[in-house]
């Protein structure tokens, strides 16, 4: 699949791109141990690096970075980033802005205290005909400080403005700085269709393949990774 981005001429040099998110996979991932000593049992067990629908989740669509260094102190955020003029009018040249608290009255997370942080994009993107793009928090990305918001953009049709990408800040003890790259969301295409939901008991031929399966999966670990995971592209 195809994603096209683009960017103000002048910002080209001066913005990180884009990146599919298995490049982008976190530090803490990569050093987590396979197993781990698990009191309760008495031995070890595997961590959630060996489970592939963990990882893969991680894996999908791309991500996209913060544009710039956001110093963070005292509740207060500001940055130092010195752009050329616009080539296209009247855009935002903040990395960061917000929504008022009001935009999220009636929500769980609504504190009418505290705004709503909005990440500021400068890539437009395009999809493929029929696909829209899931936008997600980076998945599994606990350590954040922030917390983005799940949209779902028709990036087939909306591909010359940017989206943007709007949070809420769950740190209020954090200080210091939020690094330029540092992923602000991670975004899957998905084809935009109907579903048709069917239900069936499971019997005959898939009776025996549920049991087999479930055989295989108490008798020995990594069954889903060897037999039932697809290639990733």
């Amino acid at each position: 699949m195809k994603v096209v981005f683009r960017c103000p001429p002048e910002l080209e040099a001066l913005l990180p791109k884009p990146i599919p998110a298995r490049e982008g996979l976190p530090e803490w991932l990569k050093a987590m141990p396979q197993t781990a000593e698990e009191p309760d049992l008495g031995f070890e067990v595997r961590t959630v690096k060996l489970c592939p629908p963990f990882v893969d989740a991680m894996g999908s669509g791309f991500l996209i970075p913060l544009a710039a260094d956001i110093e963070v102190a005292g509740g207060r955020f500001s940055w130092n980033w010195d752009l050329p003029p616009s080539s296209l009018g009247e855009t935002t040249r903040a990395p960061l802005s917000f929504h008022y608290p009001g935009q999220a009255a009636g929500a769980p997370f609504h504190e009418p205290d505290r705004a709503i942080l909005k990440f500021n994009n400068f890539w437009t993107i395009e999809l493929p005909e029929d696909y829209a793009l899931l936008v997600l928090h980076p998945v599994n990305r606990e350590e954040l400080p922030f917390r983005s918001l799940t949209g779902l953009v028709d990036a087939d049709l909306y591909t010359d403005a940017c989206i943007q990408f709007p949070a809420r800040w769950t740190d209020p003890g954090f200080e210091g700085t939020l690094a330029r790259g540092t992923p602000i969301a991670q975004c899957i295409p998905i084809r935009r269709e109907s579903l048709e939901l069917a239900f069936e008991t499971i019997e005959g031929p898939r009776a025996e393949a549920f049991r087999e399966v479930q055989a295989a999966l108490a008798a020995e670990p990594g069954v889903y990774r060897k037999r039932f995971r697809a290639k990733r592209r």
